[in-house]
């Protein structure tokens, strides 16, 4: 299907690919949390007419047993259909430069352009009377923080968590965290403002790691250890951090993502004896037509406010955005391209 973009978030995964830390071929467009409106549908549509309103996830295959069991997150074809630049069926590009194919169909839509073209896979039908430019992020950022803490923790009432990362997926699973009943959560990060943030969004306590020399034991003496950590960052030593921050029996989820081939140590004892557990998360381990219109549920109620996180920016504006961004001075950046 054709989409005409109103609005596309910027997100960590542009720059890493941007910087080659994952290896998508460049040239390339990038952006992968577009939101739009379906111009033109092919024959094979089923989900979506012309004039639809739609959020663009990530793409998966749909055959695969992790996409049969609902988790195309964990597609086994994940890394050809969102990274590899081109489609996974034929090697293709809908994109091309002065007549030569780029790298195109990142993520299933490559959304920083005026028009991105994408699949029933990818794209989830919204209804009109949500503001559409604010839904891109939806797509990836939102719904990774959100279901890396709904989905994958998922966190017993009463329990304690430390986020680490106080960005717009460390902000998201703060939000979380508080909706699915933790009572102990603690944000980590170095920009003040956000952890101020944090707090507004449901954090009962904060830790600036400048201000501490010991983070794990900050961390600790306001809980005593935390029964869940969730590492945004895609630092190693603030995952070690993270798996030491756990009490007994307790699950780290790790969803930033550092260069391909990064490692990051434990003890092994510490694992072993103390029953701690450590999961790798993609996409908040999210099945996006179910989990997106959840979370458009919860902000139409109040009790998602990811709307909040949010600064715009006009599409020429997209370099001083990505500089907002890596400097902690905006936490989720849109870019508005189109109108709905």
């Amino acid at each position: 299907m054709l989409v005409r973009v109103v609005g596309a978030g910027v997100c960590h995964t542009d720059l890493i690919v941007r910087d080659q830390l994952y290896p998508t071929p460049l040239p390339a467009v990038l952006g992968h949390e577009g939101a739009g409106v379906v111009e033109e549908v092919g024959a094979d549509v089923s989900s979506v007419d012309p004039g639809d309103h739609v959020v663009l996830s990530f793409d998966s295959d749909g055959t695969c047993p992790s996409c049969r069991d609902g988790h195309p997150a964990f597609c086994a074809d994940f890394f050809a259909h969102n990274f590899g630049g081109a489609r996974p069926e034929d090697g293709s590009s809908p994109i091309s430069q002065e007549g030569d194919e780029i790298s195109g169909r990142f993520f299933g839509q490559s959304s920083f352009a005026t028009h991105a073209v994408a699949t029933d896979r990818n794209v989830v039908p919204v209804e009109k009377d949500v503001p559409l430019e604010a839904l891109g992020p939806l797509g990836c950022g939102i719904q990774t923080g959100a279901g890396g803490v709904i989905n994958s923790l998922s966190p017993d009432p009463g329990s304690s968590i430390a986020i680490f990362g106080a960005g717009s997926v460390g902000l998201s699973a703060v939000m979380a965290a508080e909706l699915t009943g933790c009572t102990e959560i603690v944000s980590v990060d170095l920009v003040d403002g956000r952890l101020e943030s944090a707090r507004e969004f449901g954090a009962t306590e904060t830790v600036n790691p400048d201000d501490a020399d010991d983070v794990v034991g900050a961390v600790r003496e306001l809980t005593g250890g935390v029964d869940y950590a969730l590492e945004t960052t895609g630092v190693p030593d603030v995952a070690e951090q993270a798996t030491d921050v756990l009490t007994q029996r307790g699950t780290l989820g790790i969803v930033g993502a550092p260069a391909l081939g990064t490692r990051a140590s434990y003890d092994v004892n510490d694992l072993i004896l103390n029953g701690r557990s450590i999961t790798g998360i993609v996409e908040g381990d999210a099945d996006p037509q179910g989990f997106i219109p959840d979370l458009i549920e919860l902000y139409r109620d109040g009790k998602f406010p990811f709307d909040e996180l949010i600064t715009y920016y006009d599409f020429e504006e997209i370099e001083r955005a990505v500089e907002d961004s890596e400097n902690g001075d905006t936490i989720k950046p849109v870019l508005r391209i189109g109108d709905a």
